[in-house]
C-alpha cells in the first residue's frame, strides 16, 4: 500500500503491556523531576538565606559606622 501525500495513517492500537510500560516510565520520570525540583528549591532557599545573612551583616556594620561620632582632629 503506497501512501498518498497528505494522507494520515491510522494510529496503531496500543497493547495493555505497552500502556502499562508507558505508565511506569511516566511515573519514574515524574519522580525524577520532583526530586530535581526539590533539590533546586533547597539550593535556592539556602542561597537566599546566605545572601540575607550577608546583607543583614553589612547593614549592621554600616549602621555601627554611621552611629559612631567622628572625633575632631584638633
Amino acid at each position: 500500500m503506497t501512501k498518498i501525500p497528505g494522507e494520515i495513517e491510522p494510529s496503531k492500537p496500543i497493547t495493555s503491556a505497552e500502556r502499562e510500560a508507558r505508565k511506569a516510565f511516566r511515573r519514574v520520570d515524574a519522580e525524577k523531576a520532583m526530586t530535581e525540583h526539590e533539590i533546586a528549591q533547597k539550593a535556592f532557599a539556602n542561597n537566599r538565606e546566605r545572601l540575607k545573612a550577608e546583607r543583614l551583616a553589612r547593614e549592621a556594620t554600616g549602621a555601627e559606622t554611621k552611629a559612631k561620632p567622628k572625633a575632631k582632629g584638633k
